[in-house]
């Protein structure tokens, strides 16, 4: 602590290409830190993957959009077993500098070497606090395929899906006869913010959208069309205890002009989305929707915070996937969801650094010893 404050790491940037979304997301982490209750270090992660020590005013209370990752100046690492202390380095030569160690670390990174366990791991062995799932549920989570069998195999429902390897050819005919619908969604199996994903409605449609999938990922998850479908999203917090609840609902209808949630009705089309909240669903499938919500975190061993996502066609509900650190800019569904559930994004932040410390300090007891 400096001054009696938590001395707080936001991690931003990182190499995928997600890399814009996160340094939205980590402009509005900053502005809703407490600074009279943390001493902010925000750390630039660039696509090349230099961690890079970025201005402490770098977008805290100025309302930009973005932080900016430096590309120049002093590189950071953290020490193994260092308990949050951290070397600089630069290049030009200067001797390393040790810098004040860290209490808590919070990735707001999106996507591949960010979300997917990686840098979950390296904070591990860091031995430092770090906000959010650890490498299990990080990579589980991330991965579509292996979160799709383990949630199917977990008795929840989702809707039917396919895996294709870049060995392999695309075949329209085939897909279409395993999920049993002309309509076909083609996802990179590691990757968020819609990058990547396509609609397929004929053969050489499918064929275009899994080339431009696997330019993101080496293997491709192929889903049924849902009819009707309508998306609906919970955000999922787990205390400090260990007790994970469910927020309010929300609902994200896209713009006709882009036939379903894409990453341009996202971030590039301000009026691509409509967000509806509270969801706009009876009392009794909300709170299906909300159980099924905390059952999907717990199956796939999630902590600190997730958003799941669901397919709703009529009555059926469906579970998309779960994202281990989902969008945190001032319009993104997480924060938004908990506002509406009373709890200010400030106190969200409180609450989530709060399980980080608690749950580094409940793994520090376990003995190492036999």
């Amino acid at each position: 602590m400096v001054n009696g404050k938590l001395r707080v790491a936001v991690l931003f940037g990182g190499r995928s290409a997600e890399h814009d979304v996160s340094r939205a997301s980590a402009a509005n982490v900053l502005r809703c830190l407490d600074p009279d209750r943390y001493d902010i270090v925000p750390i630039g992660i660039t696509r090349q993957g230099r961690w890079m020590l970025a201005d402490a005013g770098n977008g805290a209370g100025t309302g930009v959009s973005e932080l900016t990752v430096p590309e120049e100046g002093l590189q950071v690492s953290f020490l193994p077993a260092g308990g949050g202390r951290m070397l600089t380095t630069s290049d030009d030569g200067a001797p390393a500098r040790e810098l004040t160690p860290v209490d808590v670390v919070i990735p707001v990174l999106h996507g591949p070497h960010g979300e997917d366990g990686t840098v979950q791991g390296a904070l591990e062995l860091a031995d430092v606090a770090y906000v959010g799932s650890g490498v299990l549920g990080s990579s589980a989570s991330m991965d579509k395929d292996v979160a799709k069998r383990l949630i199917r195999d977990a008795g929840l429902p989702t809707s039917k899906f396919i895996v294709l390897r870049a060995s392999e050819t695309p075949d329209y005919a085939a897909a279409v006869e395993a999920l049993g619908t002309a309509e076909l969604f083609v996802k990179p199996a590691n990757m968020g913010s819609s990058v990547g994903v396509s609609r397929a409605c004929s053969a050489e449609e499918y064929a275009t959208c899994c080339a431009h999938a696997f330019r993101f990922d080496r293997k491709v998850i192929v889903e049924e069309g849902v009819p009707d479908v309508r998306e609906i999203e919970c955000s999922v917090l787990q205390d400090a205890d260990g007790v994970a609840g469910a927020s309010e609902l929300g609902e994200i209808v896209p713009d006709t002009k882009h036939g379903f949630y894409s990453y341009d009705a996202k971030y590039i089309d301000e009026g691509g989305a409509a967000l509806l909240i509270p969801a706009p669903v009876s009392p009794e499938l909300r709170e299906r929707i909300r159980d099924l919500a905390v059952k999907t975190f717990d199956t796939l061993c999630c902590e600190g915070l997730a958003r799941i996502d669901f397919f709703l066609s009529g009555e059926t509900v469906l579970v998309n996937e779960a994202n281990t650190l989902p969008g945190f800019t001032d319009i993104s569904m997480y924060p938004k969801l908990w506002e509406a559930s009373s709890l200010p994004q400030t106190a969200l932040m409180d609450r989530l650094v709060a399980h980080a410390r608690a749950r580094h300090e409940h793994t520090r007891s376990f003995s190492v010893q036999r």
